[in-house]
């Protein structure tokens, strides 16, 4: 099964942006299909395959930082080339 999610990893502290930079460059890393823009990062894959890596990238993500949040949001389905039509 197909899966997107989307990601918004918010520390709650003054020097947030390396905790941030190192999140995005270890999802880059991944085999999945990875986007980003200014305000969230979307990965694409196997519901199985992107489940299990952010499990472990969001662990040692929160390990970096002393307080934060993290929104997910997940669809059923691969939305990478979603276009608008209006």
């Amino acid at each position: 099964m197909k899966i997107s999610v989307e990601l918004t990893l918010t520390p709650l502290q003054n020097d947030f942006e390396p905790a941030i930079i190192h999140f995005i460059k270890k999802l880059r890393a991944s085999n999945l299909q990875v986007l980003e823009n200014p305000l969230s990062t979307q990965v694409y894959g196997d519901y199985d395959e992107v489940m299990l890596m952010l499990q472990t990238e969001i662990k040692e993500a929160f390990e970096l930082i002393d307080k934060g949040l993290l929104y997910m949001k997940i669809v059923k389905s691969d939305r990478h080339d979603y276009e608008p039509h209006f």
